[in-house]
C-alpha cells in the first residue's frame, strides 16, 4: 500500500509510538491519538524533527462521541485514512473475585471499545474507497489465558473476536483486518498499568521479550502483506501451534505454571 494517511491510537508510548515513528519514516502522514497530551507532544516532536508528517489529537478512543467528532475533524482537514492501528491498551491482572463489576466495565475501554469505536468511525470511508487496513494489537491471553488475569483475558478475547468477525464481514471488499499478537514487550505498559509480574506463567519465560521498535517492524510488514493473524516472536507461534494441537495439555501447563491463591 502506498503511504497516505494513518491513524494510530495509543500513540503516546510503547508500540503505538514506535509504530507512528516507523510509519512517518515510510512517508505516511500519521494522526497520533491518545489521552495524554504531554506524551503525545514528545512523539509528535520526534517525528516532525526528523522531517516526518504528524498531527496529534488528544482523545479517549474508548469514548464513542469523542471518536466520531475526531473522525469528522480528520475528514474535513486531512481526508480519509487508509490505515488504522488500534494500539490503545490498558489492563489489570486480577482474579474475578478481585475485580468488581465497575472495574470489569472499565477494562473494556481499551483495547476493545477503543478498537471498535475507531474501526466503526472510518469503516464506511474505507468501504466506499474499496481499500484500507485495520491493525489490532492483541495479546497471547486472547487465545491462552492464564490464572489471575480474568477480565484482561476476556477483553483480549473480545478484541480477537472483533477481528474475526470483521474478517468475515470484509471478505471481497478490499478492506483488510489483522490481529497482531506479541509476547511480552519492553515498554512503559507495565509502568502505567496494574500488572503483577507474579501472574506471568513460568512458561512465558521461554518467549523472548520484544522491543517496541521490533514490534513496529512487524506491523509494517503486516501492512505490506496483510494477514488475518500475525504472531511474534517465533516461540509464541510454537505455543499457539501446541495449543491448537493439544488444547487440554496446554491449559493444564499454563494453569500449573501460573500464580495460584
Amino acid at each position: 500500500m502506498q503511504p497516505s494517511l494513518a491513524i494510530v491510537t495509543g500513540a503516546s508510548s510503547g508500540i503505538g509510538a514506535a509504530t507512528a515513528r516507523a510509519l512517518a519514516r515510510e512517508g505516511w502522514h500519521v494522526i497520533l491519538v491518545a489521552r495524554g497530551r504531554p506524551q503525545l507532544e514528545v512523539v509528535l516532536q520526534s517525528i516532525t524533527a526528523g522531517g516526518g508528517r504528524a498531527t496529534m489529537e488528544t482523545v479517549d478512543a474508548a469514548d464513542g462521541a469523542q471518536v466520531l467528532a475526531l473522525a469528522d475533524r480528520i475528514r474535513l482537514t486531512h481526508g480519509r485514512p487508509d490505515l488504522i492501528v488500534n494500539s490503545a491498551g490498558i489492563g489489570e491482572w486480577k482474579f474475578i473475585e478481585e475485580t468488581p463489576p465497575e472495574e470489569a466495565v472499565a477494562m473494556l475501554a481499551a483495547p476493545y471499545l477503543a478498537a471498535y469505536n475507531t474501526s466503526y468511525a472510518f469503516m464506511s470511508d474505507m468501504l466506499d474507497a474499496g481499500r484500507g487496513i485495520l491493525i489490532h494489537i492483541g495479546s497471547p491471553a486472547s487465545r491462552i489465558p492464564w490464572p489471575g488475569a480474568t477480565s484482561y483475558s476476556a477483553v483480549r478475547w473480545a478484541l480477537r473476536g472483533l477481528n474475526e468477525a470483521l474478517h468475515q464481514d470484509l471478505a471481497g471488499t478490499g478492506v483488510r483486518t489483522c490481529h497482531v499478537v506479541f509476547g511480552e514487550v519492553a515498554s512503559p505498559y507495565f509502568e502505567h498499568n496494574t500488572v503483577d509480574r507474579e501472574h506471568f506463567p513460568k512458561l512465558a519465560s521461554l518467549i523472548p521479550v520484544t522491543t517496541p521498535e521490533r514490534c513496529a517492524e512487524v506491523i509494517l510488514r503486516t501492512i505490506h502483506r496483510p494477514r488475518r493473524e500475525v504472531l511474534y516472536p517465533f516461540m509464541l507461534r510454537v505455543f499457539y501451534w501446541f495449543s491448537a494441537i493439544a488444547p487440554g495439555p496446554t491449559r493444564w501447563l499454563v494453569a500449573r505454571s501460573g500464580r495460584r491463591h
